[in-house]
């Protein structure tokens, strides 16, 4: 393949780094896939394989991207992975970006782009992580609301692709960077990029927000007993849920105020990420054909929709949100319960401010922080 063609490295070969793998060669980059230790087996049926195949259709339902890709390189190495590319993708959850960073930080150099998809306040407990253990490359970290694309793996080698949002919000820390950081980023991927003030922002951005938590919480006994076998968005969002859902974003909206933030509301944005045009999140959620494709939905409390979206996404919402003073009951009550049903604290092994290194902090030292 020609030197001068675009590169990418991906980290992680769970479903979005396989998604983001075959996606990103599909338009023409180069691409090195890498596995962590212990997840060799994705890489290995690559290789035997020769690529990725995305699946035309899945239990009679037609799905998007499909065909076959042959990747660059897959590896196993992290120092092969680090250095093949400048801008270095973790699709991965939350709770795999630190020791997956801390594997890469030995090899990195200054001004690689270190991106996180989802974010969730990710490159705050990266920057802190890289100075907890001396290193002090200059580089580049960028936080996006999500992923791009709502995937699944299907079979060895082999993804599905429900659909893909109209564009990808970001934010780059420090935030003087988004510019750059878009447009070096930009080339890569399958969709538009749109900036974001910082990355707190773009915690606070995260569509996952109320639903995936919320309606979780408030549907664990339905999930257990039936193992997930339904179709999620539709069948856990009643009127009654929705509901919740509405005083949960109200709160939401009250944390970026008092943070000085303009946030789209829960509605608009998945309106205009996924060209809809819902006139509420409960009419969005039993009507949205990306997400109504595929019935597959969490069978336990330790799913990620409570593991990622309490511990990384709701604990440094409510932490904020205390800075500041605002009140957030139903926050509070989310974690609560899921504590209560993984026997944790949340608040002390998750993404609290401590591991985002704003102990301490008033939220105007913060927000110079981010700058």
């Amino acid at each position: 393949m020609s030197s001068n063609r675009l590169r990418a490295t991906i980290i992680g070969s769970g479903n979005a780094g396989i998604t983001a793998a075959y996606h990103l060669s599909a338009i023409g980059v180069d691409v090195c896939l890498y596995g962590a230790p212990g997840y060799a087996q994705p890489l290995q049926d690559i290789r035997e394989r020769g690529g990725v195949r995305a699946i035309e259709e899945l239990n009679g339902v037609k799905l998007s991207f499909a065909g076959f890709q042959p990747l660059h390189t897959v590896t196993e190495d992290i120092a092969e992975a680090v250095a093949f590319s400048d801008v270095i993708i973790l699709p991965v959850p939350s709770f795999a970006q630190l020791p997956l960073f801390e594997t890469m930080l030995p090899h990195l150099k200054d001004d690689q782009i270190v991106m996180l998809m989802p974010g969730n306040f990710g490159a705050l407990a990266l920057r802190q992580r890289q100075k907890e253990l001396g290193y002090h490359q200059k580089l580049l970290f960028v936080d996006a609301i999500s992923i791009p694309w709502a995937c699944r793996l299907s079979g060895p080698a082999e993804i599905a692709i429900m659909g893909i949002k109209e564009y990808l919000p970001v934010a780059a820390l420090p935030a003087s960077r988004t510019g750059e950081a878009i447009e070096r980023i930009a080339p890569l991927l399958p969709l538009p990029l749109s900036a974001l003030p910082n990355v707190i922002a773009a915690g606070l951005e995260n569509i996952n927000y109320g639903g995936h938590p919320l309606l979780t919480t408030l549907n664990m006994g339905l999930l257990e007993n039936f193992e997930g076998k339904f179709n999620y968005y539709k069948d856990c969002c009643s009127v009654a849920t929705s509901r919740a859902a509405e005083v949960m974003e109200l709160e939401r909206q009250e944390i970026g105020n008092a943070l000085g933030l303009q946030l789209m509301s829960e509605l608009e944005a998945m309106n205009s990420l996924y060209a809809m045009h819902a006139s509420t999140v409960y009419e969005l959620n039993r009507t949205s054909e990306t997400h109504g494709k595929i019935n597959s939905a969490p069978d336990s409390s330790l799913h990620r929709y409570i593991t990622e979206d309490i511990a990384y996404l709701l604990v440094p919402c409510q932490a904020l949100a205390r800075l500041q003073g605002v009140p957030t009951p139903m926050i509070d009550a989310c974690i609560t319960i899921a504590n209560a049903y993984n026997r944790t604290d949340y608040g002390k092994c998750g993404r609290n401010l401590r591991a985002m290194g704003l102990a301490g902090m008033t939220y105007g030292q913060i927000a110079d922080s981010l700058a």
